[in-house]
């Protein structure tokens, strides 16, 4: 399949977050974010090497965003609507116009393009993620999770995930039943299985993902403690769940909760991200309408994450 490349250039960094929260409601396949001062932190702080990376690159302000759509049926009216937002977001934020081009790009070209920024990051107390090309020297707790996300976009190192990730750290408890509904690349749900879970049902609607999600698992030989199966939401999910995990977008996690106590026991433990910072009441409403205590709210760079409880 062919995809259309759109790549925005903006000066505003509180924009990103929204904008790229927009793209993904709209249903582009996945999002990319290039931040040169970002990978600046990394090298300054000898995470990363700044020989790797030119001066120009290091010293820019410019963000660029990425995105893929499919050319289908459907590529002209999501232009349209991605335009229609953007006008809505440059308003909202006080911005000028946003530059926006557009390239056609083969799907194998999408697929390699960014791994030159995807480097090992220890994201929890001992997780650290691990991209498959790169070498890493673990320390002894250390929990290392293989990953070549691929198309499915999951590499960690976006605030939604880091925040699950922290979490899934303090909640897995050992031989505990796991359900994460909208997997990505596999992720969190090979996070849970390396942390001691019995058995992780990890489900995605997006079939590149659930593909990219199954040779993770592989990758990681947890193929019999983490199955993968493509799902609307929570439609292939089967028996009981002690924690679950939702790292998608607002407006799908708020329809998702009222089916989410049917499927938990236990501690009944429901974590969700994915949330930015301006939809957080409206989910956390709809989880106490819908018998849940909340137990803790974490915010990192305008998004969220909850931890609530089953009564």
């Amino acid at each position: 399949m062919n995809w259309l490349e759109i790549k925005m250039v903006v000066d505003d960094r509180e924009a990103v977050d929204g904008i790229s929260n927009m793209l993904t409601e709209i249903g582009t396949g996945g999002v990319m974010i290039e931040d040169p001062q970002l990978i600046a932190n990394y090298a300054n702080s000898g995470q990363w090497d700044a020989h790797e990376f030119s001066e120009e690159l290091l010293n820019s302000t410019e963000i660029i965003i990425k995105s893929y759509l499919p050319e289908d049926e459907f590529l002209m009216n999501k232009i349209e609507q991605i335009i229609l937002e953007m006008n809505e977001i440059e308003i909202r934020m006080d911005m000028g116009p946003t530059r926006i081009t557009y390239k056609p790009v083969q799907e194998e070209d999408w697929a390699n393009a960014w791994k030159v920024y995807f480097k090992p990051e220890r994201i929890g107390k001992k997780t650290v993620v691990k991209p498959t090309w790169e070498e890493y020297t673990p320390e002894p707790d250390d929990v290392v999770i293989e990953i070549d996300p691929g198309m499915a976009f999951g590499t960690g190192n976006h605030a939604t995930t880091a925040l699950c990730i922290q979490l899934i750290e303090e909640y897995v408890k050992p031989g505990a039943e796991i359900i994460d509904v909208g997997t990505g690349s596999g992720i969190l749900a090979i996070q849970a299985g390396l942390l001691g879970a019995g058995h992780v049902q990890a489900m995605d609607y997006d079939t590149v993902a659930v593909a990219a999600a199954k040779e993770n698992i592989a990758l990681n030989h947890l193929e019999d403690k983490v199955s993968i199966a493509h799902s609307d939401l929570l439609a292939a999910a089967e028996g009981k769940c002690d924690l679950m995990i939702a790292n998608i977008v607002a407006d799908i996690i708020i329809r998702l909760i009222p089916d989410t106590m049917q499927y938990l026991q236990g501690d009944k433990i429901f974590i969700s991200s994915g949330i930015i910072d301006t939809r957080k009441d409206d989910v956390l409403a709809a989880l106490e309408a819908n018998q849940f205590a909340i137990l803790e709210v974490r915010e990192k760079d305008g998004w969220v994450a909850i931890v609530a409880q089953g009564k």
